[in-house]
């Protein structure tokens, strides 16, 4: 079964690949177990990544914020990136596709 989630009235939809309710929460949080964090020497301040995200990264004082401010990022990344019918990695076998309304 298919989801889609309409993101304005009469515009694109998103179609999630999978099954359940979630799936767009289920990709968040599963792109998000992929992150990376290391401390930088320079400062020790967190820095957060999602490797196959390009540019959704995070740098915070401790790692909580780090964390909470990198998922912020690939929310809006994520966001963006279907406004402009950009492709979305592949998390885990849930796939995120955009396609015109009917």
């Amino acid at each position: 079964m298919n989801e889609y989630i309409s993101l304005t009235p009469f515009s694109d939809y998103i179609r999630i690949e999978g099954k359940g309710v979630g799936m767009l929460t289920k990709y968040i949080e599963r792109a998000m177990r992929k992150a990376k964090y290391e401390i930088l020497p320079d400062d020790n301040t967190f820095y957060g990544y999602i490797p196959g995200f390009d540019g959704v990264y995070a740098n915070a004082k401790d790692l909580g914020t780090c964390q909470s401010e990198l998922r912020e990022v690939l929310e809006e990344w994520i966001l963006l990136s279907v406004s402009r019918h950009l492709p979305l990695p592949i998390v885990d076998g849930i796939s995120l596709v955009i396609e015109e309304a009917v």
